[in-house]
């Protein structure tokens, strides 16, 4: 006991001659003000975005203080742009991104650099870019939608609640393992329990990974197999035994097809390609999974709710869908109503793509980007800016910048994406930055769009939706991207041209 009492002793004094020596050296011209410790942000960690939006609303730019680097975290386009693009070359994920964020994405496409990053960033920019992808996805996306729609039709007939956040996750899960893998993990349904493990273990292993971020002891945990990286590492056994499952299937359908049929879905594409280990294809799924699943779910949950609380942009979205499908005559069922929501149709409608994008503006899929400095530095504002420092840029913070977006920042108003034909204008990514900028800019983004489109305008076309509490708000888990935490419960109607027969 008094061992241990000595070893407490002696290491929180090295923490505090740690702490004053980098206090003293932030005082220097040319840093950045210090707008709090890792300490606060462990503290704050359930709502950790909320905590360091209201440190960006009076620093554009700051340091948060810690014993083992500098960590810099902005919200200023500028300093944006020049990490993203003008000095992109000396702003990666570096040693220190790829040991947090390794174990549980590998060598994917989040977590490298340079010659890696170019290949695997290659080969998804060509497999975007194909009319099989895009035909197959559409196809995947419509279906799914109908699924949810005939949910929902069932819980209006029956005046049941729906827990969107739920249904969502379950949808976008069973969208993208079909695109990505060719994997009908059917989670809508329930009846994969397999699929529904290894959904609930892959969203465990995000957030107790992105808790690395803000636990200095990890390492030391990981070491020990105790506490939260026991917890990891449990998941992460259930997350690559269904993965590794998914890669030994695909390679022997491949065998038994000689790989001369032509593959739809994304992994049999790069295994065609590519003569790897399975380890590389485990990270490339694990990278695909991160990026299409958790972002449209929240994206679609949090779209749902902000149309509650505003009904009247509610109604508007709905005009929008009905002008762009010539809807006239009644429907009779989801399916039917599907059948109208042509890819023409799905280009018209300026004012639901406002909405999208007015809702990711303040719920976005990334909320903060870390990057390493490789080399000292000096930012647009004139700070210095180390080696090995980290520089993360805000995008949940930036959404909610007056000086950014006007003093309506706060506000849901779909409005400011339109020009004055009513027609979508994107803005510039340095400041709308839900989609990364420069040369790391999403390859996803538009295929993201496009399937929330089709989602939304099936659905919103169809019924009419209430909060069953008013006064509820969206709750995020604090992981790698933005996933909701909790049910968020509504009421669902039929809209009046939607008659079951």
């Amino acid at each position: 006991m008094d061992f241990l009492l000595s070893l407490t002793f002696i290491t929180l004094v090295l923490l505090l001659l740690i702490f004053f020596y980098i206090y003293t050296q932030s005082q220097t011209k040319g840093y950045h003000p210090i707008g709090g410790t890792v300490f606060n942000m462990l503290f704050n960690f359930k709502r950790l975005h909320h905590y360091m939006t209201d440190i960006a609303a009076i620093y554009k730019t700051f340091r948060m203080i810690g014993p083992l680097h500098r960590e810099i975290y902005t919200t200023d386009p500028a300093v944006v742009e020049y990490i993203l693009k003008t000095n992109f070359d000396n702003y990666g994920k570096g040693p220190y991104v790829h040991t947090w964020l390794g174990d549980f994405l590998g060598d994917g496409i989040f977590t490298v650099d340079r010659d890696k990053w170019r290949e695997q960033r290659k080969l998804s920019s060509h497999e975007f870019s194909t009319k099989v992808l895009r035909d197959f996805s559409g196809v995947t996306f419509r279906k799914n939608a109908i699924k949810v729609g005939n949910i929902f039709s069932e819980a209006a007939n029956s005046n049941q609640v729906v827990d969107i956040n739920d249904l969502f996750m379950k949808a976008t899960a069973d969208s993208i393992f079909k695109v990505a893998f060719g994997i009908d993990l059917d989670n809508l349904s329930g009846s994969n329990e397999e699929g529904v493990r290894f959904s609930r273990a892959f969203d465990d292993s995000n957030e107790l990974t992105y808790l690395r971020l803000v636990d200095m002891s990890w390492k030391i945990k990981k070491y020990l197999n105790i506490g939260s990286e026991a917890k990891l590492k449990k998941n992460l056994k259930v997350v690559d035994d269904f993965v590794y499952k998914v890669i030994r299937i695909k390679s022997e359908q491949m065998k038994q097809n000689n790989s001369l049929d032509t593959k739809e879905d994304i992994l049999s594409r790069f295994m065609q390609m590519e003569n790897r280990d399975p380890k590389y294809f485990r990270d490339i799924i694990m990278n695909y999974v991160l990026a299409g699943k958790d972002p449209i779910a929240a994206t679609m949950t949090c779209l749902i709710c902000m149309l509650c609380k505003h009904p009247q942009v509610q109604d508007k979205v709905a005009k929008d869908i009905k002008e762009a499908t010539n809807m006239k005559e009644a429907i009779t069922s989801v399916a039917d109503f599907e059948d109208r929501v042509s890819e023409d149709a799905l280009e018209k409608m300026q004012y639901l793509q406002a909405t999208l994008a007015e809702t990711i503006r303040l719920y976005p899929a990334l909320p903060l980007d870390p990057k390493i400095c490789f080399s000292d530095d000096v930012l647009p504002d004139g700070c210095i800016v180390k080696k090995g420092d980290m520089v993360a840029y805000m995008p949940y913070a930036m959404g909610r910048m007056k000086f950014i977006w006007g003093d309506d920042a706060h506000d849901f108003k779909p409005e400011r994406w339109l020009d004055h034909n009513g027609c979508f204008r994107s803005q510039s990514p340095f400041k709308f930055t839900a989609f990364q900028a420069g040369p790391r800019t999403c390859l996803g983004r538009e295929f993201a769009y496009r399937q929330m489109k089709i989602f939304s305008s099936i659905l919103l076309g169809c019924f009419v939706f209430k909060l069953s509490n008013a006064n509820e708000d969206p709750k995020y888990r604090t992981t790698i991207n933005i996933q909701l935490d909790g049910p968020l419960n509504i009421y669902v109607s039929p809209r009046s041209r939607l008659h079951n027969s």
